[in-house]
């Protein structure tokens, strides 16, 4: 059962929901979206972000580049940073969120809590205290850079990143983000090998990947999902 509550902030109601492997998300009941799996949001962003991306792209490259359009809660981050520590993986990660979570919901997010770590807990309030737009260290081998503005606006560098989470609000929430426009500067962004993984799997979705240059596939998903894509950026031979 979700359990619901209220919580007032400037702009529009949010509401945060216990999730049914008991961690948090929000509702936003302005754009009447979930930021995450109301099936578990932390087993979604595992599941989805961290086994099919990040663990995924580890054992291709020594570095991980990783971009996310949609930074939200920052529990994708959170849970990145966990890997790096027990991959003793590099990462330099760049998450792009125009409309930042409220302090008062971040400090009564649950996740350092249901990860059973004091480091990342007090990780996870450090990541949302830095400066925007500003790179910090979170770890010897973890950078953090929060970027505050609409991935439209953002100016990418050309075949940098070779991972990238797409975890923007739904395609009939936020059409306008789920372009072949966008895609295709992402795909820009991306190295060759590059991969990158989204929740959705709309016909839309999959047509403006592919449009972009993405050679798509369709994973199981989560619990509560049936699919993802996980799309990569490769030469395609004759």
């Amino acid at each position: 059962m979700i359990r619901k509550m209220q919580l007032n902030v400037s702009l529009f109601m949010i509401k945060m929901i216990i999730t049914d492997d008991g961690s948090h998300t929000l509702f936003n009941t302005e754009l009447k979206e979930h930021y995450h799996s109301t099936f578990g949001a932390i087993q979604e962003s595992m599941h989805i972000f961290i086994e099919a991306g990040l663990k995924f792209q580890i054992s291709n490259v020594e570095k991980i580049k990783l971009l996310e359009v949609g930074f939200g809660t920052g529990l994708n981050a959170l849970l990145s940073l966990n890997e790096s520590l027990q991959s003793a993986v590099n990462i330099e990660y760049s998450g792009v969120e125009p409309f930042p979570v409220k302090d008062d919901l971040v400090k009564s997010l649950n996740y350092g809590e249901i990860i059973k770590s004091d480091f990342l807990a007090v990780s996870f309030e450090q990541m949302h205290d830095f400066e925007w737009n500003k790179e910090v260290a979170l770890s010897s081998g973890f950078k953090l850079k929060k970027i505050n503005t609409k991935i439209e606006l953002v100016d990418l560098p050309k075949d940098y990143f070779n991972l990238v989470y797409f975890d923007a609000f739904a395609p009939d929430v936020q059409s306008e983000l789920w372009t072949k426009d966008v895609f295709k500067k992402l795909y820009e962004s991306m190295i060759v090998g590059g991969v990158l993984v989204t929740y959705s799997v709309k016909g839309t979705v999959k047509r403006a990947l592919k449009s972009a240059g993405f050679i798509i596939e369709k994973l199981p998903g989560p619990i509560g999902k049936r699919e993802f894509l996980r799309a990569s950026k490769t030469i395609l031979t004759k």
